[in-house]
């Protein structure tokens, strides 16, 4: 499986990038405003555009000549983003001409030996689309007017953009079926001593200086005659204590990793109490829809007595409710303490996430459902779920047809998957409930 294809948009400050990319986040990703320079750093998020996955990364505005300090950071983000992209969307203002700026900066992306796709943005009618021909010059040969404000001509860029990078590999069959297990978390937890365990071999660098591990690193085994591949992170770290601009870029491959994994391990440190961080990098890998299990690692180093374990994830349940249905295993990388109950674990949660329901067993469950409880709206109108469905797996998503699917409380969608998951456990697994007119 290959990583979902990385799109750069670059430019000088104040064409519109920001705006483009929280236009295609549909909502606001990125600090926007007026004043030049805003966004400092590279900031990214996913797109699917006619089935296909992308990654767009938002840089701070290029100065090509600029020797501040300042933009020079940024210009190096810019470089670093440039760097890792597969197609190059260069930015220009579509209400001025071509400045020097504009021209340095489109002989830097047309050296990089990438594809490029040169944007005039502002562009909110026909007549200011006809004065692109002023950017020929930038010698791109593919350019396209929009409007990143109002959103024109954004579904034909998102087209061209597909056209570059591709249509998504064929989806894989049960013949040729594997699991992509990913082993994530903070530095220094024990991630890559993991790998090795599981390895029973050297196959990465172990050493206790946090960041090592700077690039993900995939490796295929065979457990009992199936195919596994094995995904070795760099740590996860927040934004403000990334140093340096490798690490920094480590963070995207991390996140890229998550994305092409079927099942995500996310390490926890037993020394340390649940943390902000840890409970971010959990609710990242549920919200993209990836079966997850909580290792607790060096568990072998904490002072315990009977209500150790119990309390820790009572602890961590209380932090982040949502973790009661993920399940928790506490190992001991360096002992190798219960990491032979790893595979199998890692196996069935995979397995979890490929089910199909038959329709009429979750029709029979909803009319169960229906005849204990049914919903209301505000002004007093019955809710009626008339029919259920499952649409997809990995992760498992079921649409519910009803008369006035807008108005749904909230607390009874959470009445609904709790009682979903008292039918039908899917441990280890996210699930996704869409509701609909009918």
């Amino acid at each position: 499986m290959k990583h979902n294809p990385i799109i750069a948009i670059v430019g000088k400050p104040n064409v519109g990038k920001s705006t483009l990319f929280n236009r295609l986040m549909k909502k606001r990703k990125a600090i926007v405003g007026s004043e030049e320079g805003i966004t400092r750093d590279r900031n990214y998020g996913h797109v699917e555009w006619v089935g296909r996955e992308m990654t767009f990364i938002d840089t701070g505005g290029y100065i090509p000549t600029d020797i501040d300090r300042f933009n020079s950071s940024v210009r190096k983000q810019a470089q670093l983003a440039v760097g890792e992209a597969d197609l190059i969307l260069f930015m220009v203002n579509g209400r001025e001409e071509p400045s020097s700026s504009d021209l340095a900066l489109a002989q830097f992306v047309r050296e990089s030996n990438k594809s490029v796709i040169l944007v005039v943005n502002k562009c909110d009618s026909l007549k200011q689309d006809e004065q692109t021909f002023l950017y020929y010059e930038l010698g791109i040969d593919q350019v396209l007017p929009i409007s990143a404000l109002t959103g024109r001509l954004l579904g034909d860029l998102l087209d061209t953009v597909v056209e570059h990078v591709g249509m998504p590999d064929p989806p894989v069959t049960e013949e040729d079926l594997s699991l992509r297990l990913a082993i994530v978390g903070m530095p220094n937890v024990g991630k890559s001593s993991l790998t090795n365990a599981l390895l029973q071999r050297e196959q990465t660098i172990v050493t206790p200086v946090p960041g090592t591990t700077r690039d993900s690193i995939d490796t295929s085994l065979r457990w009992y005659g199936k195919e596994i591949i094995l995904i070795d992170t760099a740590g996860l770290r927040k934004k403000s204590k990334l140093n340096d601009d490798i690490e920094y870029y480590s963070n995207i491959r991390t996140h890229q990793a998550i994305s092409r994994a079927d099942v995500v391990m996310v390490m926890i440190d037993a020394e340390k109490s649940f943390g902000r961080q840890d409970k971010s990098i959990a609710d990242y890998v549920i919200q993209n829809g990836k079966g997850l299990i909580l290792l607790i690692n060096k568990w072998d180093l904490v002072h315990k007595d009977s209500k150790t374990l119990d309390n820790f994830k009572k602890d961590m349940i209380s932090t982040f409710p949502a973790l009661q249905r993920y399940p928790m295993l506490f190992i001991s990388a360096l002992t190798k303490q219960r990491i032979s109950k790893i595979m199998d674990l890692a196996w069935n949660v995979f397995s979890n996430g490929k089910e199909k329901i038959k329709t009429k067993n979750l029709n029979n469950w909803m009319g169960k459902i229906n005849s204990q409880s049914q919903p209301v709206t505000k002004s007093g109108r019955l809710i009626r779920i008339k029919f259920v469905t499952q649409i997809h797996t990995q992760p498992p998503t079921f649409v519910f047809y009803c008369n006035y699917p807008k108005q749904i409380p909230v607390d009874y969608k959470r009445f609904l998957e709790n009682r979903f998951r008292e039918a039908y456990p899917f441990e280890g697994i996210p699930l996704r409930f869409s509701f609909r007119r009918k």
